[in-house]
């Protein structure tokens, strides 16, 4: 299928995580939630700022259109310019029997913190799930928040659920060479395009006893002994699935850990758009954050995504660590993470 990249709509949207303790790899530092960012900060504050989601939608007029979140109507002119969809090339366009498949190559040339990556689009609204650069590991999401996970974790394999095309595993495998990774995803035509555009396949070759990838039902992960620690990063439609605000899903995955073990969550929040209009990004992060307090009562911590109650939040089980430790155990461009986790009150 030829992709016509005229129908790219680039339009903002809410959240984002910016920090001035942040060192940058690229000129502007962003945070997302399944969804591309975009505002930069000064780098004197420390603020949140408003990402950007790109969509497959009708024809722009002009590049710098921008919507809100709120209404596809409702034009804003205070939000900053999105990627010019000169700069955005479709690789790759179709339907699979769980999702909406879109892989998204940004230009090197293009003057936004995405330049020069590739994303994985997997529903109607254009939530990312996967993002990778060429010429470095991390990618300035909350997938580097996932990687300051395994230095707290005692030995033994770690579970990602919800693997996407392995942008958690990626960044982890080249931090952590004595990580193990057992990665589930439900959709195989996600499994191939990870492999075909994200470097998945160049990635279980080079790591044939450290990468696990298979294809299946993720809430049935298991491995012999238990996981030290586990990734949820399970969406479905734009929207995480219904079985997380259900504690005894907690229950259960909190049944696959080993003795000190921990699970790390992307929770979502507003700023995740579904392709059910009742399904409020929001009430289901909440929702999902009681399911799993009801299991873990007071150890559970939430980071989040920006300064807003809601933005976009990754949650946290188990007994906060020391965190001068745990810094000391990060590399220097994570270690500002360790500072944001606060208690779940809600």
């Amino acid at each position: 299928m030829s992709p016509v990249v005229p129908n790219l709509q680039v339009q903002q949207t809410s959240i984002g995580l910016i920090s001035h303790q942040i060192q940058p790899l690229i000129r502007y530092p962003c945070q997302f939630s399944k969804r591309y960012p975009l505002q930069p900060t000064p780098p004197n504050l420390n603020l949140s700022y408003r990402p950007i989601r790109l969509r497959l939608s009708q024809p722009l007029k002009t590049a710098k259109s921008q919507q809100t979140h709120h209404s596809s109507s409702s034009i804003t002119n205070t939000q900053d310019d999105g990627i010019p969809i000169e700069d955005v090339k479709i690789l790759v366009k179709f339907k699979s029997r769980h999702n909406y498949i879109r892989v998204l190559e940004v230009s090197r040339k293009t003057d936004h913190p995405f330049a020069g990556s590739r994303l994985l689009l997997l529903d109607g609204p254009g939530n990312i799930h996967s993002v990778s650069f060429l010429l470095k590991p991390f990618t300035d999401t909350y997938f580097d928040v996932f990687a300051t996970l395994p230095p707290i974790l005692p030995p033994g394999p770690v579970g990602i659920l919800g693997f996407g095309a392995g942008s958690a595993a990626r960044l982890c495998l080249e931090l952590y060479p004595e990580l193990v990774i057992h990665g589930w995803e439900l959709d195989p035509s996600v499994i191939a395009v990870g492999r075909e555009y994200f470097g998945l396949a160049k990635l279980e070759k080079q790591y044939p006893h450290r990468l696990f990838v298979y294809v299946g039902n993720a809430l049935k992960a298991s491995v012999r002994d238990g996981f030290s620690g586990i990734f949820v990063d399970l969406f479905s439609k734009g929207s995480l699935i219904p079985e997380l605000q259900d504690p005894n899903t907690w229950a259960k995955l909190n049944k696959c850990l080993k003795k000190g073990g921990r699970i790390m969550v992307n929770v979502g929040g507003s700023c995740v758009e579904a392709e059910d209009s009742w399904r409020d990004g929001k009430v289901v992060m909440e929702d999902s954050l009681k399911a799993m307090r009801g299991v873990f009562g007071g150890k559970l911590f939430v980071l989040n995504l920006g300064n807003r109650k809601d933005d976009s939040s990754i949650a946290l089980t188990g007994d906060l660590p020391d965190i001068d430790s745990w810094k000391k155990l990060l590399p220097g461009s994570l270690r500002c993470y360790a500072d944001m986790w606060t208690p779940f009150r809600g």
